[in-house]
């Protein structure tokens, strides 16, 4: 998306930082513009006031990928199964372990 967006949801953050969706958003448009550092900060945020079913570990578990960091990527997905379990989210879990067999 465009700067615009960006500078929309961080605004909305900075107004509301105990915000989880606006915390969501900017990560998602953080991953969009491949900025995985920034993305990282808004997940870890978003982690500590909600309690997620288990699709922003997918965002935590591939921008941690794109930066070389496969052993916390595997534990940000082993994360994601167990939410994903704990919200009764099955397909997701399995997914999540289809994707941690990939990593080597």
């Amino acid at each position: 998306m465009s700067d615009s967006k960006i500078e929309t949801l961080k605004t909305l953050v900075e107004k509301n930082p105990n915000n989880p969706l606006g915390r969501y958003g900017l990560a998602n448009e953080y991953m969009k513009l491949e900025m995985y550092r920034e993305a990282i900060e808004q997940i870890e945020a978003y982690l500590k006031l909600k309690d997620d079913q288990g699709a922003v570990y997918r965002i935590l578990g591939e921008a941690l990928l794109k930066l070389g960091k496969k052993q916390e990527a595997k534990e940000a997905y082993r994360k994601g199964i167990e939410a994903a379990e704990r919200h009764g989210h099955p397909g997701m879990a399995a997914e999540f372990e289809d994707t941690l067999e990939l990593i080597d």
